[in-house]
């Protein structure tokens, strides 16, 4: 899951699932701040420390495994998706064929809402890309692919250079380009879980930034 911030008195309630691993930490406090009952859906539970493992529902799967991901994504209001390799720049399938699992479960348990994370070089023109993030790049577009062909309603984030830094909250959005080179985890996290109720970006791919400090 994933580490928001948001006005619980504002929203409904809704359950977030995480797909996959990321930056746990970050995104995962964020809808637990925010009062939502939240699950995480997770390769490796020694990556979500404490106090947030004990905040939420946790559920150890493989996001290649459709009947996990099925078992997880039940009984949710809405998802937000993050797969990453780590370090490995190897070509992979792992999350569009992930990304696909996800919105299968949706589409089949009625769960309507999805904001997903990929990379800021879909921004790019391919050949401006450095070699060795292609492989990785191929992915998320099909990535994006999925989503585009999906009946689900999505939003795609693309961030930059994601940081540790404390959360700001005055970072920079924009739709269909990347505004900045850097972005604190918790501010993702923040932005991604707003998606889940904030109909603006729809359909869109959104990039954001930390806003430069004057």
């Amino acid at each position: 899951m994933y580490d928001h911030e948001g006005e619980s008195t504002h929203y409904p309630e809704i359950r977030k699932e995480k797909a996959g691993n990321g930056i746990e930490g970050g995104r995962v406090s964020r809808y637990t701040r925010s009062g939502y009952d939240t699950t995480a859906f997770i390769r490796d539970p020694a990556k979500l420390p404490e106090p947030l493992a004990s905040q939420v529902t946790v559920k150890v799967g493989d996001i290649l495994n459709e009947y996990e991901v099925d078992d997880a994504v039940q009984g949710q209001d809405a998802v937000v998706i993050v797969i990453g390799t780590r370090n490995d720049l190897s070509p992979t399938t792992m999350m569009s064929e992930g990304t696909k699992n996800v919105l299968s479960a949706m589409e089949k348990y009625n769960v309507n809402r999805v904001s997903a994370c990929l990379s800021s070089f879909n921004f790019w023109e391919r050949e401006k890309v450095p070699e060795r993030f292609l492989n990785i790049l191929d992915d998320h577009t099909r990535m994006l692919e999925a989503l585009k062909a999906s009946s689900r309603e999505w939003v795609a984030v693309l961030p930059p250079h994601i940081t540790d830094e404390p959360a700001k909250g005055d970072y920079i959005t924009a739709q269909g380009k990347g505004p900045g080179r850097t972005i604190s985890k918790h501010d993702l996290g923040h932005f991604m879980v707003n998606c889940l109720t904030d109909n603006d970006n729809l359909y869109k791919m959104i990039g954001l930034c930390d806003k430069p400090q004057v």
